[in-house]
């Protein structure tokens, strides 16, 4: 984890935030923010302020770290404190209503580089080819008038 950013005291149901979260997982910073920028959800708004959050930590440490260089590693939405409150119901009673709150948690990381290649030898190269080819059994047909 090279930064992180949390959010806390939403007026949002958790459940409503997590429908966008599930998507952003392993995405990289630049195609966050456009997928954000586009999905008609309240939720958007705010997770696009808490990854922008995330990212301005990281560039306040190293100013040369792209958009692109980055993916969230780790995206969490946990339910806050529930404020209480009442409604009348049928026969005189009072029906209880509970207004949630999410905290929203985001991870940012570095993407790994991909690692080059060993120049592999003749012989480990020609075992990979022989281990791929399809190995066949021919079938031996009996004839049933040579045994009698």
């Amino acid at each position: 984890m090279i930064a992180k950013a949390i959010s806390k005291y939403n007026r949002i149901a958790p459940k409503k935030v997590m429908l966008v979260t599930r998507t952003l997982r392993r995405m990289t910073v630049a195609e966050a923010y456009s997928f954000l920028k586009n999905v008609n959800k309240k939720a958007s708004y705010l997770i696009y302020n808490v990854l922008k959050s995330a990212f301005d930590n990281v560039h306040k440490k190293d100013p040369a770290v792209k958009e692109t260089d980055l993916y969230i590693s780790k995206i969490a939405v946990d339910g806050g404190p529930m404020f209480k409150r009442y409604r009348a119901a049928s026969m005189g009673r009072a029906a209880p209503i509970r207004r949630r709150t999410s905290h929203i948690t985001i991870h940012l990381d570095m993407k790994e580089l991909p690692k080059q290649e060993v120049k592999k030898t003749k012989k480990a190269v020609e075992k990979k080819a022989v281990a791929k080819r399809p190995i066949f059994k021919k079938k031996t047909v009996v004839d049933k008038k040579k045994d009698k």
